[in-house]
């Protein structure tokens, strides 16, 4: 019974070197997102932070600021649920579909 614990502690330290490997794999990983049909364009690493944010010109308009504003979010949120898909997908692989809490 003693082996089968110490095989199941192994294969969790396998597991968890594994996911800290592709955690830091994914933080160099890009996602890009836009809004307003590319007015306006979110870039955002596998560890969810905003690298780079675009805005095109011909959006800028001072009597619609709120609009920017939106296309703002929507891009940041739409680039940002890209990275946690991408991460996700990826840690599925290692845990093989498992949904640990706790993990993403």
């Amino acid at each position: 019974m003693s082996k089968g614990l110490g095989n199941i502690m192994k294969q969790a330290q396998q597991m968890q070197q594994k996911m800290t490997r592709l955690q830091d794999e994914l933080a160099a990983r890009e996602v890009d997102a836009s809004a307003g049909g590319g007015m306006v364009t979110a870039v955002v690493n596998g560890r969810q932070q905003l690298l780079s944010l675009k805005i095109e010109k011909s959006v800028v308009d001072p009597e619609d600021v709120e609009m920017l504003q939106d296309l703002v979010v929507a891009a940041v949120n739409e680039a940002i649920k890209k990275s946690q898909d991408m991460m996700q997908a990826e840690m599925g692989k290692i845990t093989g579909g498992m949904n640990i809490p706790g993990l993403f």
